[in-house]
């Protein structure tokens, strides 16, 4: 599984990083992003926060945490 955050659609209203803080943080501009590979889509997300990255994406009310499964 990998994950980012469609910048565009972001609108900074904290759920991805309440529901999984050690993916998502917030770059200079107040905007989400992941932080295990720059928001780039090059690393894998550890096995133990799949669960995290699911409900951070179904709790986005923009659908702007995009995962893609193995």
């Amino acid at each position: 599984m990998k994950t980012r955050i469609i910048r565009e659609d972001c609108i900074a209203c904290g759920n991805c990083n309440a529901i999984c803080p050690d993916i998502y943080d917030y770059d200079e501009d107040g905007i989400a992003y992941c932080i295990i590979d720059e928001n780039n889509m090059t690393e894998v997300v550890p096995d133990k926060y799949r669960s995290l990255v699911l409900e951070a994406q179904i709790n986005c009310p923009t659908e702007a945490v995009y995962v893609e499964e193995d």
